[in-house]
């Protein structure tokens, strides 16, 4: 064993507490009459229209026998139905009938249920905490990636932490120093203080409920707008936020009344070059430091 007994204590009492919570340990899930393990052969067979056994088995991981055994009953309850495979005899083809749909849908809708009223008794923050924690959960576990974005202008506490992720992943991918995490503080702070919310805004891009990346506009001047701290989070990477945050940063510039968009990048930030570049901005030149031994390039968009 790799982990020591405090470790593995932690999380039998973690999965004794959560079962106890979802109502797993009764003999039906949700007073339904189906368990867990019946409910979700429904929910997997409701999101598609047929599945091969062998794929259903796979998915969950069953025992054949088990499954077998969960099939014929919801066979002979009307809730699936079962077909040879017209490419191989041998293998049997899954399908939802209307009232199998019906039966999933119930379960689902109590489920809902359930969760809302857990996260009902919480604080906002606390749900943000609880959401942040299962993601990290699953990630560390290797469930599959989150891959719901969702871009929302920033709210009470997210310039504190574009300040802080700033600081963080530019020392430790580049090697920046403090000075310029203070200058990242004092472009926050003068849109904090200051700012016109119908020519400059924040934006934050969430990934399956986290935060992973940031934007900014502000006036340079009555015709022309500034991009500042683009950031997408090293996880989140790969998934399409730059370009969704630039997107939203130089749409809202074309509809505040800018003719232009301006930005100014550091030499060796290679990805964020080439999503300016995809997005229609152009080099202008080269110039200036922030601290470090780096050369800042300013590029221009015509809206």
């Amino acid at each position: 064993m790799t982990g020591s007994p405090a470790q593995i204590a932690a999380v039998r009492a973690f999965n004794r507490f959560y079962t106890k919570v979802i109502g797993t340990l009764g003999e039906s899930l949700l007073d339904s009459g189906y368990t867990l393990t019946e409910a979700r052969v429904l929910f997997e067979l409701a999101q598609r229209e047929s599945m091969p056994v062998v794929a259903l088995r796979k998915e969950l991981e069953l025992d054949a026998g088990y499954l077998s055994r969960i099939v014929g009953r919801f066979t002979a309850a009307g809730f699936i139905t079962r077909d040879r495979s017209p490419h191989d005899a041998r293998q049997q083809i899954l399908a939802l009938t209307p009232e199998g749909r019906k039966t999933q849908a119930e379960l689902d809708g109590r489920t809902d249920e359930q969760v809302a009223a857990l996260l009902d008794g919480l604080s906002p923050s606390d749900r943000d905490r609880l959401v942040r924690a299962l993601g990290t959960a699953r990630d560390v576990l290797g469930g599959p990636k989150p891959r719901e974005v969702t871009v929302r202008d920033a709210r009470v506490g997210d310039h504190g932490w574009i300040v802080y992720r700033h600081g963080v992943l530019y020392g430790a991918e580049h090697g920046f120093d403090a000075s310029f995490e203070g200058a990242v503080a004092r472009i926050i702070a003068d849109f904090a203080s200051a700012n016109d919310p119908e020519r400059e805004r924040t934006w934050i891009a969430e990934l399956d409920g986290e935060r992973a990346g940031c934007v900014m506009c502000v006036r340079e001047d009555e015709r022309t707008a500034r991009l500042r701290v683009l950031l997408v989070e090293p996880w989140a990477r790969g998934t399409g936020i730059g370009f969704r945050l630039v997107d939203e940063c130089v749409d809202f510039a074309r509809r505040a009344g800018y003719e232009r968009m301006v930005l100014s990048t550091n030499h060796g930030l290679d990805a964020a070059r080439r999503i300016y570049e995809r997005m229609g901005f152009s080099r202008l030149d080269r110039e200036g430091t922030h601290g470090h031994d780096v050369v800042d390039t300013h590029m221009e968009k015509w809206l």
